[in-house]
């Protein structure tokens, strides 16, 4: 037999005598369960209900203040990389499921980031960028000057790119976050839009790598599709934060984004995608300037 326990119920009559209690008929006997033990003194549920250390902050999260496993404190200084850690802590699934979320979207790109808006994708995403367009710019410069004498490529080109791209999808997310908190919408985020921003640059990956075509209108229909694209996906996830500021701010904030992004396509297809481009230095007529080098 089990070595249980029981509780005794004991019925008492009015008069509070227990001389007459029949014990077959007024004790029951119940199964008790004595390992259930008191919780630990000071033990509260309030315990449970502390506020995490999350990116609770529209702005930039503030410097997170964990517990360490000797009861002391571990501040996450702005000088410290740790405090920059945690705008990288996402894994290689996360940001592949994120980049296919921008090119193929289905839903709100803010609700595939599951409260946790990185760095990482926009940043690498952005370089790539770069890279490809200073390639793409200089393969089409070289089929437009093929036969007309040595071709030089210009490292410019490059620090163009660098320039356009990351003040792009670094600055102009700022700009308009700060614009947001001005007129006073609560549920605008800076993190979030470095990423809508930085995994938006997605598409002119496949853009650049098929736009140094010398036919000069097939370049504007390439990059015209990447605007398209691009534009409507800043706007289906823009919008809902952008309408929280009122009918006529959110239309010229609406506006302000629209010119932006076509200001961006268009500066991508005359600086790079563009023979003659503004951005070579070595036009024809001109002397090949120092530092260039041979094809």
């Amino acid at each position: 037999m089990s070595r249980a326990g029981y509780d005794a119920v004991v019925d008492v009559d009015d008069e509070g005598d227990l001389g007459h209690t029949d014990l077959q008929e007024d004790l029951e006997f119940h199964p008790s369960n004595f390992s259930e033990t008191a919780p630990a003194l000071g033990t509260s549920s309030t315990r449970h209900n502390k506020t995490s250390p999350g990116r609770s902050s529209p702005f930039l999260p503030p410097p997170a203040t964990a517990s360490t496993s000797g009861g002391g404190s571990s501040k996450k200084f702005l000088w410290s990389l740790s405090f920059y850690q945690q705008f990288f802590d996402v894994d290689t699934t996360s940001v592949l499921r994120r980049c296919g979320a921008a090119l193929f979207p289905r839903t709100n790109f803010l609700d595939v980031l599951e409260g946790n808006p990185d760095l990482y994708g926009p940043f690498w995403i952005a370089t790539t960028v770069v890279l490809i367009l200073f390639l793409g710019g200089t393969i089409s410069d070289y089929l437009a000057r093929s036969g007309k004498g040595e071709f030089a490529y210009d490292f410019r080109l490059l620090s163009g790119a660098a320039g356009l791209i990351y003040g792009y999808t670094f600055i102009v997310p700022m700009v308009l976050f700060l614009a947001l908190r001005y007129f006073g919408s609560e549920s605008a985020n800076l993190l979030e839009c470095w990423a809508l921003y930085g995994y938006n640059n997605l598409i002119w990956i496949p853009v650049a790598l098929i736009s140094w075509s010398p036919i000069a209108i097939l370049n504007w229909v390439f990059v015209g599709v990447g605007f398209g694209l691009s534009v409507a996906f800043l706007l289906r996830n823009l919008y809902p934060v952008l309408s929280a500021t009122g009918h006529q701010t959110s239309k010229m904030l609406l506006v302000f984004v629209v010119a932006l992004h076509f200001g961006l396509a268009v500066a991508i297809k005359v600086l790079f995608f563009a023979h003659g481009s503004p951005a070579l230095k070595d036009g024809p007529g001109k002397d090949k300037p120092e530092g260039q080098q041979l094809f």
